[in-house]
């Protein structure tokens, strides 16, 4: 039996590659959370997960002082195993942000032993569905980008054959949100897709009302319009409108997925493997929704999330957003607007092992 001998943790800052900004704030910088583990056979494994610019450090000490010690000696084949073992240690802070972080860095650093000591990719690994998986682009339509630009950038990204496009939303004026939804749908034609992203900035009176003005530029969904928390206000709004509702990036527990789908508050599911706690319960998530026949649009994360929307029969999308180009060797393949799950044992993530080790803060 192969067992665990170490785990080390550590805090590395990547900034950004543009100015990201939504209705509720800047992302300036990804705190990343890198967890290595190894083991007696001499298998390492590397996961990660992330903060956009606050928490990594609390989500450090929980896995320095506390989660990390409870590996050794562990198989590291047991993933749900492990992942309870450790969740249920935490019971003072789960369901929660912190333990979710840091619970993830750990879950993805075992899935990259465990796909790798079988000498499969993680898109075969967790279910091997498809390699190749549609994108649509969310960096060319952040919230201050002129809507002239907005044009530029949604039509440079049909040039490429990407399937879509996403334009962030919750101006202070209603007409300027429609304003820069039609300048976008006029540029692109009927067959790329447009979603938009309130980033949870609305009520469900406002997030009704706009929707309603929304509704003839056929949109591909409608995204975090209200607080996560607010699902009565998710379940009236999915019901006065045609547009599909997407949430996820900002729920941290299986349950509360549960909830979303049983009320028919969400249309499509954006579960984040580092938000929700690591690959084992993403892939909860993920089969969840395929009970109630709704679509897998994963948040952010496009390195690790390829592979995951690959392994399912009900994922729809990877959101391109680069954010490790500059701690890897590689960049995920694209071509003919899919990307494509790399086909390295593991992950397939293939890190810049100095680039991190200059990044290092904590």
């Amino acid at each position: 039996m192969t067992v665990i001998t170490r785990a080390v943790a550590r805090l590395i800052d990547i900034e950004v590659e543009k100015v990201r900004t939504d209705a509720m704030q800047s992302f300036l910088k990804q705190e990343t959370l890198v967890v290595d583990i190894e083991t007696d056979d001499g298998v390492t494994g590397r996961g990660y997960s992330y903060t956009i610019g606050t928490g990594g450090r609390a989500a450090l000490s929980m896995l320095n002082e506390h989660l990390l010690r409870l590996l050794t000696g562990e198989d590291p084949m047991n993933t749900e195993h492990l992942w309870r073992k450790l969740y249920d240690s935490t019971r003072a802070t789960s369901v929660g942000v912190l333990t979710a972080l840091a619970l993830a860095a750990v879950d993805t650093a075992l899935w990259d032993i465990r796909s790798k000591s079988s000498g499969r990719p993680l898109w075969q690994e967790a279910g091997g569905f498809r390699q190749a998986v549609p994108l649509y682009d969310t960096e060319g339509g952040w919230l201050h980008i002129p809507e002239h630009e907005l044009v530029e950038e949604a039509l440079a990204s049909a040039a490429k054959g990407w399937k879509g496009v996403k334009v962030k939303v919750g101006k202070p004026s209603l007409a300027e949100d429609v304003s820069r939804i039609a300048a976008v749908r006029a540029a692109v034609g009927d067959d790329v897709e447009i979603m938009v992203d309130a980033n949870q900035s609305m009520t469900a009176a406002e997030a009704i009302r706009r929707a309603a003005a929304f509704e003839p530029y056929r949109l591909g969904w409608f995204e975090e319009p209200l607080p996560a928390e607010d699902v009565a206000g998710h379940e009236r709004l999915a019901r006065s409108t045609s547009i599909p509702i997407a949430v996820g990036e900002s729920i941290y527990s299986i349950g509360s997925f549960r909830e979303y789908l049983q009320r028919g508050a969400a249309s499509i599911v954006q579960v984040d493997v580092a938000r929700i706690g690591g690959i084992t319960p993403w892939l909860k998530v993920a089969h969840l929704a395929e009970a109630f026949n709704v679509a897998v649009s994963p948040h952010f994360l496009m390195e690790l999330h390829v592979s995951l929307v690959a392994a399912i029969p009900n994922g729809r999308f990877v959101e391109h957003i680069p954010q490790l180009r500059a701690v890897t060797h590689e960049e995920i393949a694209i071509r003919d607007g899919h990307a494509f799950a790399p086909n390295h044992p593991g992950l397939g993530i293939v890190w810049d092992d100095d680039e991190l080790d200059n990044r290092v803060v904590a």
